[in-house]
């Protein structure tokens, strides 16, 4: 690229250090049989916070055979720049078009992403359908959360990964490189990337529907094809590849700090969350390998505060072990740890103590529900006793800044479990304002955040329908009424027009693709941005399309009606799931797996469960 062109359009954009590069520990190779391209579709502060990005950049580039280059979705100022300026999108470390890459892999972490992917596209000059796309352009794959339902996008996708992309990345590269060396054209090359376990090929299948317009299934369209796609799993934490050396921005990031993985999956079994189901079976790093990466990362960035991440990390076996120690070893250091996921059940008083002689930041809870019995609908398996006990213990370590995640629209909610919400934080609020001023801080500051149920592909919740926009709404001003006035509380929510688009693409089949280049067409970018969401824009695109949002956001689905998502082998089975659903609609609880195996594997539970 031309270096006056470049500094031109950095210097007409409000943050250039989103695409200048150059950051510390950012990997420049010249050349490689294999270019990848990992794209996180929405800005740079928010893709270089995403863990499994920075784990495939490490894992990518650590081979001889191949380069890993990073790219965004460029922010408007940016994108009009490259439009203006005739420039096609380029990747940070080479500057090179993205066009010029071999494969392009997309990181789908949620549903409001999806335009910028063709945002993307099209800056780069690719056709956004997958079958416009000449042997001479690159191939274009995803992975992610999102990908365990990939056919709102499939259209759009050479190839999906679905599961833990540690290994099969790597399979997935090898069988690239063998394909192009014995000069395979692209269907050839695909059909070798479908026989890894992992690897969905959406040009083999077909949706089915009926007269009405009711997704009836799915069918293979080439016959080596696998009947079903099974989820990827890492079974081995230990000796997975980790992040190596990170890159540390220029600018600051969402989540600006080093973040150590010390478990992954959930044996819990909330009904709602999709990432309790979809990274099961539980895995956990030994806290020798923790500490291990800890210390290497800390030494190689110059971070002062580390984050241990994962579903529920007071759940890690060996927790009251590991934060002393952590504590201990980083003490001269000043290095602090932020833990960003803790079960109100999870006795953490000792530990917060010891945090807070080094740096004291906000906590976070999620007691989800206002009403125990709406907690025993999502088996969310805490008691208010369990909230109120561990905001106790936090205010008495000398915490004053408490966030509290709950969910509205839940199935079976009433008014008497949105009040619950507010009762639960008035009674959080008189716990701390109950203890003696010389004990307190300054004042509280307890967040109460209600986001909006959404049900998701894999869940036992996937049948529910989601509230329509209107309900939300009034839901909303019920509980802002409810808690205005309770000391200390700020109230937060999302839109519901983007709930509603969330639930639409998490329960989607492929006729969305067309809704979504249609919908980008209209301007529609950014969509999980409050600044550019425009939902008029959104409406449109369903009256071109002929779509209606409530077919697949607001209607129940019959228990035994094909989803589209069947042809995906999540591992836990369907008939477990129907059963907590059932279960769910009686607000009968399930026990945690750790206290015994509730069969979720079905099939497989002899290949993945260790309990």
């Amino acid at each position: 690229m031309d270096e006056n062109i470049l500094n031109r359009m950095l210097g007409a954009v409000e943050k250039p250090a989103r695409y200048s590069g150059a950051e510390l520990n950012m990997i420049k190779k010249k050349d490689a049989a294999v270019k990848f391209a990992l794209c996180f579709p929405d800005i740079y502060e928010i893709g270089m916070s995403h863990l499994g990005s920075r784990i495939l950049y490490h894992i990518i580039n650590k081979r001889e055979d191949a380069l890993c280059e990073r790219v965004f979705a460029p922010w408007p100022d940016m994108e009009e720049q490259l439009r203006r300026n005739s420039v096609s999108l380029f990747t940070l470390e080479s500057k090179r078009p993205l066009r010029e890459f071999d494969i392009i892999g997309f990181s789908l972490l949620y549903e409001l992403c999806y335009t910028n992917i063709l945002t993307v596209l099209e800056l780069a000059g690719i056709p956004a359908y997958s079958g416009e796309r000449g042997e001479d352009m690159p191939l274009i794959i995803c992975g992610g959360t999102c990908a365990v339902n990939p056919e709102p996008v499939a259209d759009f996708m050479d190839a999906v990964l679905i599961g833990d992309g540690e290994e099969m990345v790597g399979e997935v590269l090898d069988a690239y490189n063998k394909a192009k060396a014995k000069g395979l054209g692209k269907q050839k090359i695909l059909l070798e990337l479908s026989r890894i376990e992992g690897v969905y090929v959406p040009s083999f299948y077909k949706p089915v529907y009926s007269e009405d317009g009711l997704y009836k299934g799915i069918i293979k369209i080439i016959g080596e094809a696998p009947d079903k796609i099974k989820r990827r799993v890492v079974k081995d934490l230990d000796k997975a590849e980790y992040i190596g050396k990170p890159i540390v921005p220029y600018l600051p990031i969402v989540h600006d700090r080093i973040a150590v993985e010390v478990f992954r999956g959930c044996t819990r079994g909330c009904r709602f969350c999709q990432a309790g189901y979809i990274y099961r079976p539980l895995r956990e790093r030994k806290r020798e390998t923790v500490i291990k990466l800890a210390n290497e990362l800390i030494d190689c960035t110059g971070y002062d505060e580390i984050s241990l991440f994962s579903l529920s990390t007071g759940d890690y076996s060996e927790f009251h072990e590991l934060v002393p120690e952590l504590l201990d070893m980083f003490e001269d250091k000043r290095v602090s740890l932020s833990l960003p996921s803790l079960r109100i059940d999870s006795s953490v008083k000792k530990d917060l103590e010891r945090m807070r002689s080094v740096r004291k930041a906000g906590l976070t809870f999620a007691p989800e529900a206002g009403t125990q019995r709406m907690r025993d609908v999502i088996n969310k398996g805490v008691t208010e006793e369990d909230l109120l006990k561990r905001a106790e213990e936090a205010f008495e370590s000398g915490w004053n800044s408490l966030k509290l995640y709950f969910m509205i629209g839940l199935p079976g909610e009433t008014e008497r479990d949105l009040l619950g919400i507010a009762d639960l934080a008035r009674k959080v609020s008189d716990a701390y304002y109950s203890m003696p001023k010389e004990k307190r801080d300054k004042g509280l500051r307890l967040s109460v955040s209600a986001s909006t149920f959404v049900p998701k592909p894999f869940t036992p919740f996937q049948w529910e329908p989601q509230n329509t926009p209107d309900e939300i709404k009034q839901k909303q001003q019920f509980l802002k009424s409810a808690l205005k006035g309770i000391r200390g509380v700020e109230f937060s929510y999302h839109g519901s027009e983007s709930s509603i688009l969330e639930a639409v693409f998490s329960r989607g089949d492929r006729r969305l693709s067309r809704l979504l280049l249609t919908a980008h067409e209209n301007g529609c970018r950014f969509d999980s941005w409050t600044e550019h969401f425009n939902f008029g824009a959104w409406i449109k695109a369903f009256e071109e399309c002929e779509i209606a949002p409530s077919l697949y956001a607001n209607r129940r689905r019959d228990i035994d009606e094909p989803l589209p998502w069947d042809h995906i082998d999540a591992l836990v089975s369907k008939e477990y799931l129907k059963r907590e659903y059932k279960k769910s609609r009686e607000a009968k609880k399930t026990a945690d797996c750790r206290k015994g195996c509730n069969g979720c594997f079905g099939e497989h539970c002899a290949d993945y469960c260790k309990i």
